[in-house]
């Protein structure tokens, strides 16, 4: 597996967590504080997060397929960009764990 497919969901797991995060605030100033302009904040924030959830959903199949992850955990990484902050404690987890993959493919690669 190639560094670059770990850095595309990396980018992705933290453009969905930080645009999650600030729809959510718009969410809270929309409704209970009812603030001027928060309506329309939250609208370009909710597409904003749509459109690049779905560029989420796919850079993070491609790194499971490439993974070969089981359904469960594929799963899990998928749904994280749903749920606010969760993108990045997964991201980070996620991380972890395949930079040490990369790493050895890297060397295998560098010993062929």
């Amino acid at each position: 597996m190639k560094k670059s497919v770990l850095t595309r969901y990396r980018i992705m797991a933290y453009v969905t967590g930080v645009l999650l995060v600030v729809l959510c605030l718009g969410m809270i100033a929309k409704y209970a504080f009812q603030m001027d302009g928060a309506a329309d904040f939250t609208r370009v924030i909710a597409i904003a997060h749509g459109w690049l959830y779905v560029v989420y959903l796919v850079v993070a199949f491609d790194l499971g397929s490439k993974a070969k992850w089981p359904v469960g955990k594929q799963l899990w990484v998928l749904i994280a960009g749903t749920i606010p902050t969760a993108a990045f404690f997964v991201e980070r987890k996620i991380s972890a764990e395949l930079d040490a993959k990369v790493a050895a493919d890297g060397t295998e690669l560098a010993k062929a």
